[in-house]
């Protein structure tokens, strides 16, 4: 019997397709690239604090999504703890920023004039249109594919990638692992005192575990070669395509169309200046 393994070439190997998006358009981008395309789109909009260029940058995110297989109400569902930070954007602003004009009503901290409402609602819009379109980018994003194009497109190193690669996939076990602990003070009749002691010494025991675990983690990437500087071959081959560069200019195009029409309304309002 030969003691020669046959590895198939990179190219050659079929992937089993994975549902990487919800959309369509989305899911046949690297990961790599919609990382960037997430930048791409938000650091723009970090320069503008005026309602139309939120509002409008917002809507063309909404109508592109739905182009792309997403539809708003499912936007909307799919990121619900950013209209929550919204909306506490939106009051925080309301009550204590600068005031502009007149005051309208005052008590202690809170000033409320006349350029309140417009600040906050535009501070509102501009962090659903800064948030919103990188969680749906991230909604499917697979790990072990993100970690290879960060590897093979922008040469991370592999030793920090993939650690943490390995980290991430061992923190889906804490639940199991909590839950496991639990189980076992009961079984021993430890269970039933004080809540927040329990917890504690749950939590003790759930940190000595992680503990062993990276460890034995940490020797067994090491046997495999993970801390040399040899060059290192891939399993998958990852690369950008034709339409990860269609995508960048998509989503250059948002924040500098809605930050155009926002200067030729006149509405335009530098972030960092005062209100």
């Amino acid at each position: 019997m030969s003691d020669y393994v046959t590895v198939s070439p990179q190219d050659s190997r079929v992937e089993p397709f994975k549902p990487a998006s919800p959309s369509w358009f989305v899911a046949r981008i690297n990961p790599v690239s919609r990382i960037i395309g997430a930048l791409l789109l938000c650091i723009p909009m970090f320069f503008s604090l005026d309602l139309v260029s939120a509002s409008s940058a917002l809507a063309i995110e909404f109508v592109l999504l739905w182009i792309g297989g997403v539809a708003p109400w499912t936007v909307c569902r799919k990121t619900w703890p950013v209209w929550i930070a919204a909306l506490g954007s939106f009051i925080s602003v309301f009550l204590y920023a600068r005031v502009s004009g007149e005051i309208l009503w005052s008590a202690g901290w809170i000033v409320i004039s006349e350029g309140s409402f417009p600040l906050a609602l535009a501070t509102a819009i501009r962090v659903a249109a800064i948030a919103v379109p990188g969680v749906i980018l991230a909604l499917g994003l697979d790990p072990t594919d993100l970690a290879d194009g960060l590897v093979e497109i922008l040469h991370f190193s592999p030793r920090f990638v993939y650690g943490g690669l390995a980290g991430l996939r061992m923190f889906t076990l804490l639940q199991d692992d909590w839950r496991a602990l639990g189980l076992s003070q009961r079984s021993r009749g430890l269970g039933d005192g004080n809540a927040i002691m329990r917890a504690l010494s749950q939590a003790f025991g759930l940190l000595v575990l992680s503990i062993r675990r990276a460890t034995k983690l940490a020797t067994a990437m090491e046997a495999r070669g993970f801390g040399s500087d040899a060059p290192r071959s891939q399993a998958r081959v990852s690369s950008l395509h034709a339409i990860d560069w269609v995508f960048y200019a998509i989503c250059l195009s948002i924040p500098f169309a809605a930050l155009a029409l926002a200067i030729a309304t006149g509405n335009w309002h530098f972030a960092f200046q005062g209100a």
